[in-house]
């Protein structure tokens, strides 16, 4: 019995391997409500669409973002600078899972020459 959990568990865990968290810097973007997508260096990262759900596990981690260094575009939406621990599906351009936020200045992503400014 032992030997079968112990196969079964070692199958569990090589059909599901553990996703590193990778770290993603970029514009942050909540242009309306529920819509949320970091555009980094590497693309647009889809983190929630309106109704689409509650987002990605770890999605109560962004705080307020207007509260800090932060652009106004539609009422009170907009955008902001920052950097997320995160884990992908590359596949999809989604991020499905938030393991830490920091909100930087926006100067921060002004500056970095492979950012695109947000639309």
């Amino acid at each position: 019995m032992k030997r079968a959990i112990a196969t079964l568990l070692i199958g569990l865990a090589a059909a599901s391997p553990l996703r590193a968290a990778e770290t993603r810097c970029g514009w942050l973007q909540n242009p309306t409500p529920a819509n949320w997508w970091l555009d980094d260096a590497d693309g647009s990262w889809t983190i929630m669409t309106q109704g689409g759900g509650e987002g990605p596990p770890g999605m109560e981690l962004i705080p307020d973002i207007s509260e800090r260094d932060y652009v106004k575009t539609n009422g009170n939406y907009g955008y902001a600078c920052a950097c997320l621990s995160v884990e992908t599906d590359e596949a999809e351009g989604s991020i499905t899972g938030i393991r830490s936020f920091r909100q930087l200045a926006l100067a921060k992503c002004e500056s970095d020459g492979k950012l695109s400014p947000p639309q």
